[in-house]
């Protein structure tokens, strides 16, 4: 032997016998193992015998076709006579010795490119099964499969016959139209989407638009692109519209809130037709120069400025439309008299058939009626001050023939099922921030009321995140953002993560219901002074302490007032506890709790004025009052200036509130009514009415002199029912009366008569 015999040689001739090889394997052991055995050792064949040899291994593609795909499986097929073995991609030891791997690889390296083709080791092509949708299914119907056919070696087995497949010539043809509501304010949106004249289901679309697919194709054959800017945006604003209304699979339902959403499908250029009751409706709420006109109310006592009709004119197409709505202007520019426009306007129509009720905060309930009776006399208003135990009558009784009801958010809350109980024309909700917690109580009794309108009056709509917005919105047009979560997840989270796009879309679909003006854009229509009296209702126990020493108080004066000359500083005193006692009882009382229902309501008002980022002067007579003042902000975590007659550095505290931060200075009126510039602030509160008219001016023109280049709008807070309702009340005449009792104007004291003593001091 040229070699020794390896362990497999050696072991087939120790056995010493004949192999036979059964005749169903002869082409196998001919083609496969013979071929082996020959390379290894000599082979010789008997006379008149000779072995077939394997033909050359053909490559299978098998196409599987369903309903719009198509699933491409390899083989490589071996052919023995009249036997064929089809053997896997990869190698396996089961298989029959037949393979020719280089033969196997030129065969792989000849198809086309494609999802079939991987690189294998040493950059070897090779094949794997692949799935086909889409244009790639397209492209392998109409190019693949013929190259492939066309190929040497290579045999294509189809499950059916190929499917023919066609690009559509035109774009996709979108057709909205909304047409008369079937009942109630919904409106039908249908959808229709044809290409090349073939109808395409919506549902169909919009599924695929949604996934993000890349193409649609139709029953037909017919296939269309769907990566074009104009679907893309369709798909945003229904996707939009899916989360915000009512729908099913071909038919969307809107209401006149959803206007900013129409505008911008509008502005696709993809509508076709709508109906006219819609379109007035729209047209409207997209574009305030479009607002019908509405001639003012005879009898409104006041001249409404341009922006302010506008504002009218805007509360009332919300009113006929049944459509609710948020006033959002910025505090100060008179929402409360617009609202009476709008109340005053029904009820000349001869439309206020039910009350209408106004919730607001306790300590502004009484300014909705002195501004009603100012402003509006004809309109019947009823005040709701307390609660159906203490007031001893069903709220059905109590506010009968009335044409305005007045309550605060407190009461409404408490008595819930009463309100809920009764139909209202219409429900205005001022400080509508108020209700902003979702999870309240008093937000779920707004909720439950029922009225064909709801207007929330708010200059801070938004203060902590946008679920604030949401929840006066679901209020006043619930049909808007609906479901919380989808509002939270089409709006609030791409806001709040700085979505610049999300945060447009929000503007456009909130512009049409919310109405926001602000002083800095009216600059123009506005008086460079508004002033303006806040009546401050006294708490059920700071009323009885101050009607207590009312009394004792009148009595003392109405016993020496007949020699007033001589008892001047006595009266005084009395005045002046009375006053304190209008601010709070800890300035008269020992041990009292410093509360106050001015201090109150003041931190309601520079809650808004902060919010909109304007400053404010504070000024009060009393500097125990201040002090009070002080602790509050300090609680409520508002930074604020101080100064009064003993603050040693009055430059630094000056310098200080006009170069900071602070947005509130407080100052005593008799340190601070002269001798300063403040124009930084706008805004002047004083918290208790001075005898001298001529001290409150210079108070006021600390911020309004020359350098001023915004409005200002000064605030007095009058205790309801005290002697600071009194000085309010007097006329020019009367004021120089108390000056001279005080000696604020004059070292001399007057001649006063006993009448003019007793009108200060009566019930």
């Amino acid at each position: 032997l040229a070699r020794p015999l390896d362990a497999a040689e050696h072991s087939l001739f120790a056995q010493g016998e004949t192999l036979r090889v059964p005749a169903r394997d002869v082409l196998l052991f001919a083609a496969g193992f013979a071929p082996s055995l020959g390379r290894r050792l000599p082979l010789r064949l008997a006379e008149g015998v000779t072995l077939p040899a394997a033909a050359p291994p053909t490559l299978v593609c098998r196409v599987e076709f369903g309903d719009g795909t198509a699933t491409v499986r390899w083989a490589f097929r071996y052919t023995l006579g009249e036997e064929s073995h089809d053997l896997g991609l990869t190698p396996a030891l089961t298989d029959p010795p037949l393979r020719d791997q280089q033969a196997e690889a030129e065969l792989a390296a000849s198809v086309p490119d494609g999802p079939w083709r991987v690189e294998g080791p040493r950059g070897r092509p090779e094949l794997r099964p692949a799935f086909l949708t889409g244009r790639p299914l397209f492209a392998f119907t109409a190019s693949t499969l013929p190259a492939l056919d066309a190929l040497d070696g290579v045999e294509v087995e189809l499950s059916r016959p190929a499917p023919t497949f066609r690009e559509s010539e035109g774009a996709p043809v979108v057709s909205l139209t909304i047409s008369e509501p079937e009942a109630g304010d919904w409106f039908n949106l249908d959808v229709e989407v044809t290409v090349d004249g073939e109808v395409v289901p919506f549902a169909t679309l919009f599924a695929a638009l949604s996934l993000g697919h890349d193409h649609l194709l139709l029953d037909s054959g017919t296939w269309f692109a769907l990566d074009r800017p104009e679907l893309d945006q369709l798909r945003r604003l229904i996707d939009e519209a899916r989360l915000l209304v009512d729908h099913d699979e071909d038919t969307f339902r809107l209401r006149p809130e959803h206007a900013g959403l129409w505008a911008e499908l509008v502005e696709l250029g993809v509508v076709t037709e709508q109906s006219e009751a819609w379109q007035r409706s729209v047209d409207a709420l997209l574009d305030l120069e479009s607002l019908p006109e509405v001639p003012v109310p005879a009898g409104l006592r006041a001249d409404l400025r341009p922006y302010q009709l506008t504002g009218f004119a805007w509360l009332s197409f919300l009113w006929r439309s049944r459509l609710g709505g948020i006033l959002a202007d910025e505090m100060g520019l008179g929402k409360t008299l617009q609202a009476l426009a709008l109340a005053q306007s029904a009820l000349e129509a001869g439309e206020l058939d039910r009350p209408l009720l106004v919730v607001a905060p306790t300590s502004v309930v009484g300014t909705w009626a002195a501004e009603a009776s100012r402003f509006t006399p004809d309109l019947r208003v009823v005040t709701i001050a307390e609660t159906h135990k203490r007031r001893r009558s069903e709220l059905a009784d109590a506010v009968g023939g009335a044409h305005i009801v007045l309550t605060s958010y407190t009461l409404l809350r408490l008595e819930a099922e009463a309100y809920a109980g009764l139909e209202w024309s219409a429900v205005l909700l001022d400080e509508a921030q108020f209700v902003k917690n979702h999870a309240s109580k008093a937000y779920q009794a707004v909720r439950r009321l029922r009225a064909r309108v709801k207007v929330a009056l708010t200059g801070t709509p938004l203060e902590n995140n946008l679920m604030d917005l949401w929840s006066l919105l679901s209020i006043t047009a619930p049909g808007l953002f609906p479901h919380p979560q989808a509002f939270t997840e089409a709006y609030r989270k791409p806001v709040e993560a700085g979505d610049a796009d999300a945060l447009g879309r929000l503007h456009r679909r909130i512009r049409p219901l919310v109405l926001r003006r602000t002083k800095a854009a009216v600059a123009a229509e506005l008086p460079a002074k508004q002033e303006q009296v806040v009546p401050v209702e006294l708490s059920p126990g700071h009323r009885r302490l101050y009607d207590r020493h009312l009394a004792r108080e009148r009595q003392k004066v109405l016993g020496l007032v007949g020699d007033l000359g001589r008892h001047r500083i006595t009266i005084l005193r009395s005045l002046t506890l009375l006053r304190q006692l209008s601010l709070s009882p800890a300035l008269v009382e020992d041990g009292y709790p410093a509360q106050s229902a001015k201090i109150d309501t003041l931190l309601e008002l520079l809650d808004e004025v902060v919010a909109e980022g304007h400053r404010a002067l504070v000024f009060s007579q009393f500097t125990g009052f201040l002090a009070l003042v002080r602790q509050r902000l300090d609680a409520e975590g508002i930074a604020f200036e101080y100064l009064d007659g003993r603050t040693r550095d009055r430059a630094a505290r000056i310098a200080s509130f006009r170069e900071g931060d602070a947005p509130v200075f407080l100052i005593s009126l008799k340190a601070g009514g002269f001798g300063l510039t403040l124009t930084e602030a706008d805004y002047v509160f004083i918290l208790d009415p001075w005898w001298n008219p001529a001290a409150e001016a210079q108070a006021v023109d600390r911020t309004h002199r020359i350098g001023q280049d915004k409005p200002v709008n000064v605030y007095r807070l009058v205790a309801a029912d005290t002697i600071e309702e009194k000085v309010v009340a007097l006329a020019d005449s009367k004021r120089r009366l108390f000056d001279d009792v005080v000696g604020a104007a004059s070292d001399r004291v007057a001649p006063l008569s006993a009448d003019d003593i007793r009108g200060l001091l009566e019930a």
